[in-house]
């Protein structure tokens, strides 16, 4: 199974070492391999160090594509953390 979507980062601080680590910890409870893709950059869902690579800050948009058994739920599980700005206060 395949799908895809994009999302605007919301939170203040953007993709930092703390957001990075509940998407990534998210990502692995999913059978389905996530990649996050922002302008030229790409990054496996599971690697916090990748993650914080693509520097997404407030406002920018990052697709997300999911393949594998759990691609839907991975995705909408992704969707809603990113949407409630990784469980952040601000």
């Amino acid at each position: 199974m395949h799908c895809e979507d994009t999302f605007l980062i919301q939170n203040k601080l953007g993709l930092h070492a703390r957001a990075a680590t509940a998407l990534a910890q998210l990502a692995l409870s999913f059978d389905a391999n996530i990649i996050l893709e922002q302008d030229t950059k790409t990054a496996e869902a599971d690697s916090v160090l990748a993650l914080m690579l693509l520097e997404s800050s407030q406002g920018k948009e990052v697709k997300v594509t999911c393949e594998g058994p759990d691609a839907e739920q991975a995705l909408k599980a992704i969707g809603a953390l990113i949407a409630d700005k990784f469980n952040e206060q601000d």
